[in-house]
């Protein structure tokens, strides 16, 4: 084993992980390590190898296995790069013919995606790494090192501070599910319950005339210039079963969005979303209506927008869950009668451009954020004025 070539692997790993990349496959001998950025989906996937390889039969055999392993990986994990970056490090190379083998990228279904192939040995260190620069469109910077240095002992020291990156990855990636606490989800679920007991005291919450007194969406009234009224429905429910369904629906998804975006942003999205709920039921059903369904949708879609900030951290976590629902409660409401599909699609719509709009906690994205502005800004208007004229 060669500490040089052992302290030249740690490096290449410790050097992605600072490129906020995250390890996704690690070998029990730990000389194999699969890395993915979960921010960029431009960056490619980076498998690392450390063996001596002492011949060809063996390399090819490594690279037919690995890129089989991609093959099978679904293409949102190949990400818009569609390139995954295959590195052995290895003391010497084959001792027969192998160049061949690494000198043409296999090609990859995901997107048209490549395989590239690298082997770094002692005497092709620097040309390597340049090659591997232009590869990856970032430069490979190493630490650099004393000639008087224990090699195996500067592996080491730097194996331990991959590891201690990739905790704090952890911890970070922890926290972001527990930036806010939940208050206005609690202070929401308490007035949509006062203002049913209210309803009920004041003649019954299936009443239209208590309805319309109290707020909900009736287009005649709206068209009228009670502009509130794309906004009070948000807290009216039609029956006891109206209100326990999306009050437990707020409860669960009110608390994880909250949690994720903090308290005010969390208001924000919750109030943009029910407003575009409002505004879709406007715009394609006559009918008298309300609830917090818009609302709750548009939850959904603040969720759906974080998975586009942290994508593999959303497939990995709520995402298959959160989509899931989505398709289930649309297609409940295409199929079932009474139900104002509308109003949730207006909602998710609301939902994702308002979590655009307030981005995600500790981030600035201001072009991002702009953009989500003048598009909600642009559907906001051309609704109103569609549905006024």
């Amino acid at each position: 084993m060669n500490g040089k070539m052992e302290w030249l692997f740690w490096q290449l790993v410790y050097f992605f992980i600072k490129q906020r990349y995250h390890i996704i496959q690690l070998s029990q001998r730990t000389n194999e390590i699969w890395l993915e950025s979960f921010e960029n989906r431009h960056a490619p996937i980076v498998r690392i190898v450390r063996d001596d390889i002492d011949w060809s039969q063996w390399l090819k055999r490594d690279m037919e296995y690995a890129w089989h392993v991609v093959r099978q990986m679904p293409k949102w994990k190949i990400g818009r790069a569609g390139q995954v970056v295959n590195i052995y490090v290895s003391t010497y190379p084959p001792v027969d013919d192998w160049e061949f083998l690494i000198q043409k990228p296999l090609p990859l279904s995901q997107r048209n995606g490549v395989f590239r192939t690298f082997l770094i040995h002692a005497g092709s260190i620097d040309r390597s790494l340049q090659q591997l620069t232009e590869a990856i469109k970032m430069p490979v910077a190493l630490s650099p090192i004393r000639d008087d240095s224990d090699l195996f002992l500067e592996a080491e020291r730097v194996r331990q501070r991959v590891f201690g990156e990739v905790r704090e990855q952890q911890e970070r990636e922890r926290r972001l599910f527990e930036y806010g606490k939940p208050v206005f989800t609690y202070i929401f679920i308490v007035l949509q319950v006062a203002v049913f007991l209210l309803m009920e005291w004041s003649g019954g919450s299936t009443n239209p005339d208590v309805l319309i007194r109290y707020g909900a969406k009736f287009n005649p009234l709206i068209q009228a210039g009670e502009w509130w009224r794309f906004f009070t429905p948000i807290f009216l429910h039609i029956g006891f079963l109206h209100l326990l369904m999306n009050t437990l629906a707020l409860y669960y998804l009110g608390t994880a969005v909250e949690r994720l975006y903090g308290s005010w942003r969390f208001f924000c999205i919750y109030m943009i979303a029910g407003f575009f709920g409002t505004l879709g039921s406007f715009l394609f059903t006559s009918s008298l209506s309300a609830g917090a369904s818009g609302a709750i949708f548009g939850l959904f879609g603040a969720l759906l927008y974080f998975g586009t900030v942290y994508r593999h951290l959303f497939f990995q976590t709520i995402g298959m869950n959160i989509i899931g629902l989505v398709i289930i409660n649309l297609l409940f409401g295409i199929l079932v009668p009474g139900i104002d599909n509308a109003g949730h699609i207006g909602g998710l719509i609301g939902g994702y451009l308002a979590a655009g709009i307030v981005h995600l906690p500790n981030h600035v994205a201001w072009k991002r954020q702009a953009r989500s502005l003048l598009v909600t800004a642009g559907i906001a208007a051309a609704g109103l004025l569609i549905g006024f004229h």
